[in-house]
């Protein structure tokens, strides 16, 4: 123990060291937060700023699980306004796919999923919108319901050019590259001097696009991923005609920088930002190698606030190069590219926020009131299948492994979401009880009594039969990793490691020997 504290009081000391000038972080959406100039902050070159959002799939914001999670609503917002403060035209445009998560929904899911979408639309228009293409993720509630939300929407091959000061932007929206040929071609004729195409496609196909005799767009950004936990890093594939694909479910950002010379002409993908990137790549490796320090199970918590400290001044200085105005074009017509990831320690913008808290506010009590109202019981297990009966249950014979489950996160998983009132959101309650919309478990919000928090069961599997029946023969009793990564996934838990959590729910009783809760032999149940 002496020479453990003498570790700590080593490393603390040398944090300490690295982060004496690191200020306290002000709230998200303070004042003082608000109003901070940028670190890098000089006078903007004639041009325009343009922000590009995509393949949202219906997330105002990151589920919160885990620390450092990127994305957000307000995040994006916050952006967006304070490039309006650097006099240059700023023009926010959204590729699609972004109102709702998957094509079809339950019928219990239809509150909370329209709402949702509601919230964004809001949202958008709170980011000066001013134009967006339509996918497949758009179209969940028929087009009626998307029209009604008064979004100004490029159809589907069709062109809108906007104004961006002495040059127009041309947004083109297509299925396929033929179509995408033939709108960019369109947007020049109606006067764009730079064209945006939107591709509701993966980035493969986009690249194929791209590629495509008689293509007049400058940029083409694929705005739909092949499945939900494929986009989870940014893209950008250079070419003649640069293609991007952005990390899905609003988790960053693309921002274009449009530099004019003083006569028009074509545009010049800028490529002098190699020492920016450079460093950006840098400061991102040494942040994801903190994150996974700060998601130890067991840390110190004084530890873990200056690692956290740390990366916040990484973050700080990584988003200070991020949003630094380009060069000046000099005689050329140039363009750069840059993705924007929305940190977690980066501030929110109010009006944007304040969607975000009426939506939490307003999709518990639609879900609840649907269940009382709606709601059905789970079905039976099939004949000669297990049901779920309860910790309660378990605990009757087994005091010792639920003396060591009661020490664990697990027992207190309904407790964290009650904390941030989502107790009654149906994207986190699967997570936090035992048996969700499973046979013989729970698929009521109005009904959880009994299964709250990650019971034995939800590792063990349904025990009826081993109630009946008692045996090795009857239970799970030594889940494997599968068990864990149906909550535990990229999205949720990105820095799972099943060996390193395992040993923090094992104990004397419950498969593990000594009070440090080591991997030992399977449970006895």
């Amino acid at each position: 123990m002496a020479m453990r504290a003498a570790v700590l009081a080593v490393l603390v000391s040398a944090l300490l060291a690295g982060c004496r000038r690191q200020e306290a972080r002000p709230p998200e959406g303070s004042p003082s937060e608000q109003q901070a100039p940028s670190p890098t902050a000089t006078a903007a070159p004639p041009g325009a700023v343009l922000f590009l959002s995509a393949d949202t799939r219906g997330y105002l914001g990151p589920c919160g699980c885990s620390e450092n999670m990127r994305g957000g609503i307000g995040r994006a917002a916050f952006q967006v306004q304070q490039a309006r403060k650097g006099g240059q035209p700023v023009l926010y445009i959204d590729g699609g796919n972004s109102l709702f998560g998957e094509p079809h929904l339950k019928a219990d899911q239809v509150p909370q999923e329209e709402r949702k979408a509601k919230a964004l639309a809001d949202a958008f228009r709170t980011m000066g919108i001013a134009a967006r293409a339509t996918g497949e993720l758009d179209d969940t509630r028929g087009a009626a319901f998307r029209q009604g939300l008064g979004l100004p929407e490029v159809p589907s091959g069709g062109v809108k050019v906007l104004d961006a000061g002495a040059r127009k932007v041309g947004v083109v929206a297509a299925a396929s590259g033929e179509a995408l040929v033939k709108a960019s071609q369109q947007a020049r004729e109606q006067g764009a001097d730079f064209v945006v195409g939107l591709l509701d496609q993966p980035l493969e196909a986009a690249q194929a696009a791209a590629a495509l005799p008689g293509l007049a767009a400058n940029l083409v950004v694929a705005t739909h991923s092949a499945g939900e936990f494929s986009a989870e890093e940014n893209r950008l594939v250079r070419a003649d005609v640069p293609v991007v694909a952005l990390q899905s479910k609003g988790r960053s950002l693309l921002r274009v920088d449009l530099t004019y010379a003083q006569a028009k002409g074509p545009f010049s993908l800028q490529r002098s930002q190699g020492d920016v990137e450079r460093e950006v790549t840098a400061l991102e490796q040494r942040m994801a190698l903190l994150d996974k320090e700060i998601a130890l199970p067991g840390i110190d918590p004084k530890l873990k606030a200056l690692k956290q400290g740390k990366r916040d001044e990484l973050s700080a200085r990584k988003q200070g190069l991020l949003t630094a105005p380009p060069a000046p074009a000099a005689d050329v017509n140039g363009f750069g590219l840059r993705f924007l990831p929305l940190e977690s320690n980066l501030p929110t913008a109010p009006d944007t926020q304040a969607l975000v808290k009426a939506y939490d506010a307003d999709v518990g009590q639609l879900n609840l009131a649907w269940a009382k109202a709606h709601g059905q019981d789970c079905p039976l297990p099939e004949k000669g299948k297990a049901g779920f009966v309860g910790s309660a249950v378990c605990a009757d014979c087994h005091p010792d492994a639920t003396a060591v489950w009661e020490g664990t996160k697990h027992h207190h998983a309904w407790e964290t979401l009650e904390e941030v009132g989502k107790q009654h959101h149906l994207n986190c309650i699967g997570c936090h009880v035992t048996g969700w919309q499973k046979p013989g478990g729970v698929c009521r919000l109005d009904k959880v009594a009994g299964r709250e928090d990650v019971g034995c069961e939800s590792c063990h599997g349904p025990g009826s039969k081993h109630v009946d029946a008692p045996s090795p023969a009857t239970i799970v009793g030594k889940p494997g990793q599968a068990v864990c990564v149906t909550c535990h996934n990229t999205e949720n838990s990105p820095h799972f490691d099943f060996a390193t959590y395992l040993p923090r729910i094992l104990g004397p009783g419950h498969g593990g020997t000594g009070k440090s809760g080591q991997a030992g032999e399977p449970p006895s149940k």
